[in-house]
């Protein structure tokens, strides 16, 4: 009876995830503009509208446009903001629109289009600390402490300040949103000031009242939209829809929604109803800095000479005002979706783990010496190499040597690999505790081997190790966070995009996130604890 409710259980638990996995997947059927972003750095670039329940956001609206454009359906593909190359390079979107800055570094990788936005640094610190009131205080005097400056990772702003203050300044990258740094100042935690680009100032400076511009806006330069270097075609008809969006007015009725018109994007639209901008030739690189008129130097990563530009002037058109804080039960409805896909991740991935863990502790101790010798190594390996990296090397490597696989099954697989290890020493133990007798006598009754091992040896190591698994199993869910690294939506992923919107209900959703993982990994602790009771008369 009680093989007969395990096998039912795991049945359900992997035909619940596979088909959880499936509709995770299928919104992917036909073509369509495949774009990538990250919904963590939110405004006014890409976030969710909790009231109308879509995602909006200048660079939304604007794929929006494009995806008509190419008559196309928009499809949005969540991710890091510093692995969206990497997507692309997988071959999972075909278009980076997501505030990334033209460099000559990126141009030698990627094809850039023709700019869409033209932004500037900002210099943000805490309006009570009158030790920073210009660029120029960052720099540490005689006998003070460096100041602490954070940035987002991979960025423009990240080469800039380390090119003009050096090791003048305690420079901290992050990778996580723009509100993530921003509280840190505000509450006087860790960090000092930060620098960012002018649009993420001008949407979030109304929600951190207790922080405030210093100087002026510095390094212009341009946002551009980045296609593999062979998809050309795709470029110049995103191109045709740029110049055609600039001239008919559609990006200056986008930006004027968010607040963003302003001088400099006066300047991109006059430049390019003067001629040409960037044709297919003009965007090779040896001819790139000067069309654009680009600093030739590293710095600033390509940036802008002001005199091309002109002095800078204030957004044309107010900020838009800043909203509610929306739906309660929008809120639930998007983490229970991606608790969902954590549920497919743990519910596919443990069963793959407990077998190839079976199978690695039985080869161990009766295979041959090679085989165990090889096996022990195996193990060895995992355990003693971080998930994530093992992550990285089936999503991000495995594609060099032709091995394309999803990044929902990219996340079963790492998960199910890792956790192998850990189930191999669990069954090792869960065997070795079974007397040795219990073979022999098998054995003696004219068993073979392998029979002996099926139908003796390993039904009671399974009962021993019933605790450890389970165990095992909750943690796995916890783990299942790092696979939002590989673009898996699952519910610490989901929290964190929601958090650095709305970093004012940080305790809330933090709340509601920690219910949804207890209310997934107590049903499995009373699943222990009853088998735990059935099979305790069977351990020797």
């Amino acid at each position: 009876m009680t093989r007969r409710w395990l096998f039912v259980f795991l049945t359900v638990a992997v035909a619940g995830g596979i088909l959880a996995g499936f509709l995770w997947l299928g919104a992917r059927r036909g073509p369509a503009f495949r774009w990538g972003g990250d919904k963590s750095g939110g405004g006014p670039y890409i976030y969710d509208d909790e009231r109308r329940g879509q995602l909006v956001g200048f660079e939304a609206e604007l794929a929006a446009y494009l995806a008509r454009q190419l008559d196309l359906p928009s499809e949005f593909q969540q991710s890091q903001w510093d692995k969206l190359t990497d997507l692309l390079d997988r071959g999972d979107i075909d278009v980076v629109l997501n505030g990334y800055e033209w460099s000559a570094e990126r141009e030698q990788s990627w094809a850039s289009t023709i700019p869409y936005y033209v932004y500037r640094l900002q210099l943000m610190a805490r309006a009570t600390d009158n030790s920073i009131r210009s660029w120029e205080d960052l720099r540490a005097g005689p006998g003070q402490p460096k100041k602490r400056i954070g940035v987002l990772s991979e960025s423009v702003a990240e080469r800039y300040v380390k090119e003009r203050f050096g090791d003048a300044v305690e420079l901290r990258s992050y990778s996580t949103g723009v509100t993530d740094v921003m509280d840190l100042i505000e509450k006087e935690h860790d960090l000092d000031a930060t620098v960012q680009d002018l649009p993420a100032v001008i949407y979030y400076e109304k929600q951190f009242r207790g922080l405030h511009r210093v100087g002026p806006p510095v390094e212009p330069g341009y946002y551009v939209i980045l296609v593999r270097r062979q998809d050309t075609r795709l470029r110049d008809r995103l191109n045709d829809a740029l110049r055609q969006a600039i001239a008919d007015g559609t990006l200056r009725r986008i930006y004027c929604r968010y607040g963003l018109w302003n001088s400099d994007q006066e300047y991109l639209a006059r430049r390019m109803a003067a001629g040409p901008f960037l044709s297919q030739r003009e965007m090779d690189l040896a001819r790139v800095a000067t069309v654009l008129g680009l600093s030739s130097s590293p710095r600033g990563g390509g940036a802008l000479s002001v005199a091309a530009i002109g002095d800078f002037q204030e957004p044309v058109e107010a900020a838009p005002p800043e909203s509610d804080v929306g739906s309660w039960l929008y809120y639930g409805k998007q983490l229970l979706l991606a608790a969902a896909i954590t549920v497919a991740l743990a519910c596919l991935a443990m069963p793959l783990a407990i077998m190839l863990g079976l199978i690695v502790a039985v080869g161990r101790l009766y295979g041959p010496r090679w085989l165990a010798g090889l096996l022990e190594g195996y193990v060895e390996f995992l355990r003693g190499t971080p998930l994530l990296l093992q992550l990285y090397v089936i999503y991000f490597l495995l594609p060099n040597a032709g091995i394309t696989i999803p990044a929902f099954w990219c996340g079963v697989l790492g998960l199910a690999i890792n956790y192998s290890a850990y189930e191999a020493e669990n069954y090792r133990a869960g065997l070795l505790a079974v007397p040795h007798g219990q073979m022999e006598a098998a054995l003696a009754l004219g068993m073979t081997r392998w029979t002996a091992l099926r139908r003796v040896i390993i039904p009671q190591a399974v009962r021993i190790v019933v605790p450890p698994v389970t165990n095992d199993f909750i943690a796995l869910f916890k783990d299942t966070s790092v696979c939002s690294v590989i673009a898996v939506q699952e519910l610490t992923g989901r929290y964190n995009q929601l958090y650095n919107n709305h970093h004012q209900l940080v305790l809330e959703l933090g709340l509601m996130t920690a219910a949804l993982y207890l209310l997934m990994s107590y049903p499995l602790s009373l699943l222990a604890r009853r088998l735990e009771r059935r099979f305790r008369r069977v351990v020797v």
